[in-house]
C-alpha cells in the first residue's frame, strides 16, 4: 500500500479534497435549483393579484386582437416610406402573427324530415407539431407583446428540448428602450426563465435571448426602418417609432 492511500486512511481526506467536493457540491445545488425554477410553471392571469403570491411569476399576455390588429399593414408602409408611427399591442402582436387556419369545420349532417338537424361535432384540438430531429435546445414559438406602464413586456413561449424530453416554458423580458453605439437597443429590467429569474445571469440571458432572435428575425424591410430610427418610446400602452 503507498504512503498516501496511507496517509489517506489514518488522517481522512485532504483539506484540498474537501474544498473541491464542497464547491462541486455547492455548484450541482445551484444547477438543480435552476432547473427546477425553469420547469417551475407562470402563473397565467387576467389581471395582477392584489396579494401576489410570494415566489410566484405571473404572465399577462398582450392583446392579439386580428380585427383591430389590422391597421399594421398599413403602417408597416408608412414604416417603410420614412415616416414615424405609434403601435398598440394588437399591431405588434399582428407582426409575428401565425398565418390564419383555413381549414373549415365539418359540416352538420343533413336533417332528415321532422326532425332538427344535428350539430356539428366540435373541432378536436390539433395535435402540436413533433420537433425536428436537429431542434435546438430551446424551440421558441410566437412572441407576445404587452405595453403597459411605460414599459414592454416580451414573451415567447418556448419548449426545452433535451434528449427528446420536451417541456413548454415561457420565456418574459420586461423594459424599455435604450439608445447605443449600435443603434437603438431593448433593455431588459426583469428577464425570466420559467420561474427562474435570469436578470443577473448574463450568461444564461445571452444564450436565450441569441437562440429567440435566430429563430425569430425582422423581416428585411422592417430591420432596414429600425436601422433608421431616431427614436424609441413608450407613453403607457403605446410605442412610438420616431424617424
Amino acid at each position: 500500500m503507498s504512503s498516501k492511500k496511507v496517509e489517506r486512511a489514518m488522517y481522512g481526506p485532504s483539506w484540498a479534497e474537501v474544498i473541491i467536493g464542497a464547491a462541486l457540491s455547492f455548484v450541482l445545488g445551484l444547477v438543480f435549483a435552476a432547473v427546477v425554477l425553469i420547469l417551475r410553471p407562470v402563473e397565467t392571469v387576467k389581471e395582477l393579484p392584489k396579494e401576489p403570491v410570494h415566489g410566484v411569476v405571473y404572465y399577462l399576455e398582450g392583446s392579439k386582437d386580428a380585427t383591430k390588429g389590422k391597421t399594421w399593414a398599413g403602417k408597416r408602409k408608412q414604416l417603410a416610406a420614412g415616416a414615424s408611427v405609434t403601435l398598440t399591442d394588437d399591431e405588434l402582436n399582428a407582426v409575428f402573427a401565425p398565418a390564419p387556419d383555413k381549414s373549415k369545420p365539418a359540416a352538420p349532417a343533413p336533417a332528415e324530415k321532422g326532425k332538427p338537424a344535428a350539430p356539428a361535432a366540435p373541432a378536436a384540438p390539433p395535435a402540436p407539431p413533433p420537433l425536428p430531429a436537429n431542434a435546438g435546445l430551446i424551440v421558441p414559438g410566437t412572441p407576445n407583446f404587452r405595453l403597459h406602464d411605460g414599459q414592454i413586456q416580451i414573451a415567447m413561449p418556448c419548449t426545452l428540448n433535451v434528449l427528446g424530453f420536451n417541456q413548454p416554458v415561457i420565456v418574459m423580458a420586461t423594459g424599455a428602450f435604450a439608445k447605443t453605439g449600435a443603434g437603438i437597443v431593448f433593455a431588459a429590467d426583469d428577464f425570466y426563465v420559467g420561474s427562474l429569474r435570469v436578470s443577473r445571469l448574463p450568461m444564461i440571458e445571452g444564450l436565450v435571448t441569441k437562440k429567440i432572435l435566430e429563430a425569430q428575425p425582422l423581416p428585411d424591410d422592417l430591420t432596414a426602418a429600425w436601422q433608421k430610427l431616431s427614436d424609441v418610446t413608450i407613453d403607457g400602452k403605446t410605442l412610438k417609432l420616431t424617424m
